[in-house]
């Protein structure tokens, strides 16, 4: 296995949905588990011990092609409808034999970045994210807060004196303007939430969040 190779988080990400870029690989076997594997799912096997943790490089997680085989070696058995139990008990621990068996990956796909195969960067987008996109959809802002900003299009931040706290996953807090009405409402929170999520990822991988999170399949 080539000891240089070595991704970060969303490197190793695409070079998943590249080895399970061919006809052999059915997809999810239900709508409860992801087709490909993101960002939190790597993070969760990892978590769980499906996955090896990666090497460190300052506060940059770097993973390497037994990780790479981990991971694709997972999304084949699922594939096939075993549980994460079950695969668990099948892989832990897994030669690097074993896990090439299983994910049936080509060899370029394992290449270092320093010689990047050619299927890596030429495979069609279409192809590379085959996953069905979550498309957030945007909130209208309620009246009352549009009738504030327009009558106080002014306002600097040391003239408000209300501030209204939103837990963010991690324990982190996103501070906003008060309202003269109140706090954010559910729409207003669910939808932090989600336009939240790529920056919470990226202190995670700086090690700046711990984010305890559920697994996502």
């Amino acid at each position: 296995m080539t000891a240089q190779a070595s991704w970060t988080l969303d490197e190793l990400v695409r070079r998943v949905a590249v080895g399970l870029a061919d006809p052999a690989y059915p997809g999810a076997p239900n709508g409860r588990v992801r087709e490909l594997p993101d960002r939190r799912a790597v993070r969760w096997y990892t978590t769980t011990g499906l996955v090896d943790r990666p090497a460190m490089q300052g506060r940059t997680a770097l993973y390497g092609p037994r990780q790479l085989l981990q991971v694709i070696a997972v999304k084949r058995r699922q594939a096939e409808g075993r549980s994460l139990a079950e695969i668990q008990a099948e892989l832990a621990g897994a030669t690097d034999e074993t896990l090439r068996r299983v994910a049936a990956v080509p060899e370029e796909v394992l290449a270092p970045p320093s010689e990047p195969a050619a299927s890596v960067h030429e495979m069609p987008d279409s192809t590379v994210c085959r996953r069905t996109d979550t498309h957030a959809r945007e909130q209208e802002r309620p009246a009352r807060r549009r009738r504030f900003w327009a009558e106080h299009p002014a306002a600097a931040p040391d003239t408000v004196r209300k501030l209204s706290a939103v837990s963010l996953p991690g324990g982190a807090l996103l501070m906003l303007p008060g309202d003269p009405d109140g706090r954010p409402d559910e729409d207003d929170i669910h939808a932090i939430h989600e336009a939240a999520r790529p920056l919470l990822d990226l202190l995670a991988d700086r090690g700046l969040l711990s984010l305890d999170e559920r697994s996502p399949s």
